[in-house]
């Protein structure tokens, strides 16, 4: 199969609220590791912008609320002829002890860190372009000239308390993903809509593309029906949809 670059948009606020996390998640762990201060002021920015999301979301209940359902729909298949028992009981074990996590969880979502002066000190300054200089953020400049373990164990030990929500997201999105298998289709004169059973709401719309295309998607939906507009590809004008016809895999993940 030839490689492809996938375009997700979600189709309701959740999805999209655990998609951003994901997406942050991803920026701590890929930046964590560098020796560089600049890689400790990028999981530093990441993890400021996952607590900012936390004080905003009723995520504990949004979570905890995905978790049954996705338990009660896949238990109802256990009779169904075909199912494979050992891949269905793990994934149910999953859900169960993820949801027995976040219970666990006393209070709202990230307030230690929202609590922390050093934390909410480059918080502030974050809002200002380029704030987070050295004379600006004396003690924030002597933790970065700190040795590179140092460091690593601080942000290691503050996203210690987030991990039982970084693993529930995980788990979601990966039922979410694997809930269907993408089909062939093609936007004539750059365009594709497709109307949606509400009956059966979809949580998110992936778009494969092929990485040598000249075309990118821009997707636009809801529970109802979703729209894809393929536009030609460009950073030095505004994007103009194409007129051709463009071939892409399709994956209506409902679950």
């Amino acid at each position: 199969m030839t490689d492809q670059i996938i375009y997700e948009h979600p189709l309701n606020e959740r999805i999209r609220t655990f998609l951003r996390l994901e997406h942050l998640f991803r920026q701590v762990e890929h930046f964590l590791p560098q020796d560089e201060p600049w890689g400790s002021r990028a999981a530093i920015s990441a993890l400021l912008d996952i607590i900012t999301i936390f004080s905003r979301a009723e995520l504990k209940t949004e979570l905890l609320k995905e978790l049954e359902r996705h338990n009660a729909n896949l238990g109802k298949i256990r009779r169904q002829k075909g199912v494979d028992m050992q891949a269905l009981g793990e994934v149910l074990d999953s859900l169960e002890r993820t949801a027995t996590q976040l219970y666990k969880l006393n209070g709202q979502f990230g307030k230690r860190l929202r609590e922390n002066d050093f934390l909410s000190g480059i918080a502030q300054r974050s809002s200002i372009p380029g704030g987070t200089c050295n004379f600006d953020l004396p003690l924030y400049h002597a933790w970065l000239r700190q040795p590179h373990e140092a460091r690593e164990r601080d942000v290691q030990n503050w996203m210690s308390d987030l991990e039982p929500i970084r693993n529930a997201i995980a788990l979601l999105l990966s039922l979410t993903r694997s809930s269907a298998d993408s089909t062939p289709a093609i936007a004539h004169h750059g365009v594709y809509q497709q109307a949606l059973d509400p009956n059966a709401p979809a949580q998110l719309v992936r778009i494969g593309v092929e990485v040598l295309s000249p075309f990118f998607p821009e997707i636009s939906g809801n529970k109802h029906r979703f729209n894809v507009r393929f536009l030609e590809m460009t950073t030095m004008e505004r994007a103009m949809q194409t007129n051709e016809d463009v071939p892409f895999s399709l994956t209506c993940c409902i679950i």
